[in-house]
């Protein structure tokens, strides 16, 4: 039912404690708001206590406790928010970053509500207050130590991811971001980055997260703005950390693109394209059996000194991780919004390794979605150019995005130089290699250690990342572009090995989604140059068998096309009308028998497709019966949308469900002056 449009990838709410924003509550638990073991009402009433060390407990327990979700409604029941709120600003540096703490972690695990709590009881308030002194107090803060960080820098850490995630979450949260100045108090933190890449990470991502869909924001985009994420993208520290710093840094700059003056727009194109170029660089399934490897050797050499802690014992629990993992994603303004489940927080101070490992896959897989959202931009004007963009493509110089800057100009729509940039710099090369399954030494390595475990999921999102990339980049370039017929027949072949060489077909959704979707595009291009595919209809058949007990719709939906794109390939051919009996009979089963009706109209609009013409698609046609079995499915059809189509369906899925019926009417028509012929 038309071509396939790849979703925007939205910003990850930040994630805290490794658990989804959308966190489901347990319904046993919610009956538990009154249980007199409920940690809250002590907790709470020790925010009161005058001394400053029960006043931290009391945070940092809350902080804690809150971790499961279960327990969030009876905190948000007792006021915690309201309570929380003004130790923000408490008189005891220890009680300002645990407060941050509680509320962060809070707003990670309650989701939308707890945040909506924090917005109405002017959390914001206190909470710029609080980013407003940190920064005052960065230039005057000793770092004691080497690898200490400043009391004053652990704050803004904390208050800065808990701005990130109100300001996702919120749209009253953003407001308020965006006319509070609270965007140069972000830069400041980001340009701790030379010292504290943790901190400049967490504005990096806070960054990434205002900057997206936000022109007031843009309006305010400055020199110093402009500057501080280009000192960024031009650090030369090789750590993963600066990888995804810089990675982070590339999106915002994306997203800042229409506030650019237009002679730096083709430089910034560019510099952001090869910033991600070079992170896809990096060989993952190499470097993270490496780092683990590493981690045992440190892990061997300092077991033997006295009161060292092994590290080893204090592993994660990686079990209730890869559960969390599952929540459903939530949306914001209607689109899907992905959830990450960053586990760094949980990590215990000094696993340089796996923090590296999860930065590089964070890193990687942020990369991608910034690929696919520039492939599927929604400006309105995205067929359009600034012509008079520089034609100047030399390295970045350190004044090449500032000069000039001026208040929001016309937008950036780069559809060709889009396309342009990511072929020069071998973009579709480096997804089709991350489309690949991890190496078995990465996977081996993740499993031996519990910590290490829930990478192995981290593992397979940046590969199903690459899948969903490869599908915006196969929609969105025609076939020269990506390297001719060879190179989309080695993709195939690609695919091919991906789904079926296994012993049998992956089942995960997240990945059955969007492999289907790269194969559903890659088709689809094939089909229109008449290339050969290096499918067989047995393995398209059983693609869709796996695809059809998948209970995200979209995967069944690119099953049916898929198999209407292979029924009229074969139907321009000769001797098939036995594999076109094979397609034509599982596109039968589908329209009559799935119980979601925008599967069936996909099915029915396939069948148009691969029995409209041809001597082979006849001879199939009579032998399945199609005629008497659409004539027998037509009213089926017609009442079901009647019944279950208001309510269920949007006014536009309703309206192609429409078109089909109508087409339903017709090729019935069509088919009986056949076999009156």
């Amino acid at each position: 039912m038309g071509k396939s449009k790849t979703t925007k990838f939205k910003r990850p709410q930040f994630n805290a404690v490794g658990l989804p924003a959308s966190a489901v509550k347990d319904e046993d638990c919610e009956e538990d708001h009154g249980d007199e073991n409920c940690p809250a009402d002590e907790l709470l009433e020790k925010l009161q206590s005058p001394s400053a060390d029960v006043r931290e407990f009391a945070c940092a327990s809350i902080s804690r406790v809150v971790q499961q979700s279960h327990t969030i409604p009876g905190f948000l029941q007792r006021d915690a928010v309201r309570r929380l709120g003004p130790m923000l600003l408490d008189s005891s540096v220890a009680v300002r970053e645990t407060a941050s703490g509680a509320l962060r972690n809070l707003s990670a695990c309650g989701g939308q509500e707890a945040c909506e709590e924090m917005v109405k009881h002017d959390v914001m308030t206190p909470l710029t207050a609080l980013l407003r002194e940190c920064c005052s107090g960065f230039e005057i803060a000793a770092v004691p130590m080497k690898d200490q960080r400043s009391p004053v820098e652990n704050v803004a850490n904390e208050a800065v991811n808990l701005l990130w995630n109100l300001c996702e979450s919120n749209t009253q949260a953003l407001s308020i971001f965006n006319k509070s100045g609270l965007l140069d108090v972000v830069v400041q933190c980001l340009e701790k980055y030379p010292h504290n890449v943790e901190l400049a990470i967490s504005a990096a991502h806070c960054l990434h997260t205002v900057t997206e869909d936000n022109p007031e924001l843009l309006c305010s985009i400055n020199t110093t703005v402009l500057g501080a994420l280009e000192k960024v993208l031009l650090s030369t520290q090789d750590c993963m950390a600066y990888t995804l710093l810089r990675a982070l840094a590339a999106g915002t700059l994306w997203n800042m693109k229409s506030s650019l003056p237009a002679s730096h727009q083709a430089q910034l194109l560019n510099t952001v394209v090869a910033t991600l170029s070079k992170c896809l660089d990096i060989d993952a399934g190499t470097l993270i059996p490496k780092l683990r490897h590493a981690e045992e050797d440190r892990l061997l050499n300092t077991a033997s000194v006295p009161g060292v802690e092994n590290e080893t014992s204090r592993d994660i629990n990686a079990d209730e991780m890869e559960e969390d993992e599952e929540a459903p994603n939530p949306k914001r303004n209607g689109k899907a919004a992905k959830v990450d489940n960053d586990i760094s927080d949980l990590l215990p101070t000094g696993r340089e390794e796996l923090r590296e490992a999860m930065a590089l896959l964070t890193a990687q897989q942020t990369s991608l979605e910034i690929i696919v959202n520039m492939c599927c931009s929604d400006d309105p004007s995205d067929d359009e150019w600034e012509e008079s963009s520089s034609s100047d493509e030399s390295e970045l110089g350190p004044d090449s995005l500032c000069d000039g800057v001026s208040s929001l100009m016309s937008p950036l729509c780069l559809s060709a130089e889009v396309h342009g940039a990511l072929i020069s710099h071998h973009i579709p090369e480096k997804v089709l290699k991350k489309t690949e399954f991890p190496r078995s030494e990465a996977i081996d390595a993740c499993h031996q250690n519990l910590s290490w475990k829930p990478l192995i999921k981290r593992l397979g999102r940046v590969q199903s990342r690459a899948l969903t990339c490869l599908h915006s980049i196969l929609s969105t370039m025609d076939v020269e572009s990506l390297g001719g017929i060879a190179a989309l027949q080695e993709a195939a072949q690609r695919l091919s090995s991906l789904v079926f060489g296994a012993p049998e077909i992956p089942k995960d959704a997240e990945f059955l989604e969007a492999v289907t979707s790269a194969l559903r595009s890659l088709l689809q291009m094939i089909a229109s140059k008449n290339i050969p595919q290096c499918m067989t209809p047995q393995q398209l058949m059983s693609l869709s068998e796996a695809a059809s007990h998948c209970d995200v719709v979209s995967v069944r939906v690119n099953a049916v096309a898929i198999l209407g794109i292979t029924g009229s390939m074969l139907a321009r051919e000769k001797g098939t009308a036995d594999s076109i009996k094979i397609v034509g009979n599982a596109l039968l089963q589908i329209a009559s028998k799935d119980g979601d009706l925008v599967v069936n109209g996909e099915a029915l609009d396939a069948l148009f497709d691969v029995f409209a013409d041809g001597n082979e698609a006849e001879i199939a046609a009579k032998n399945i019966q199609l005629l008497p079995a659409l004539k027998a499915l037509q009213p089926v059809f017609k009442a079901k949308i009647r019944k279950e189509g208001r309510g269920k369906y949007t006014p536009q899925q309703l309206c192609v469900l429409d078109n089909v019926k109508i087409n339903l009417r017709r090729f019935i028509s069509y088919l009986e002056k056949v076999v009156k012929k």
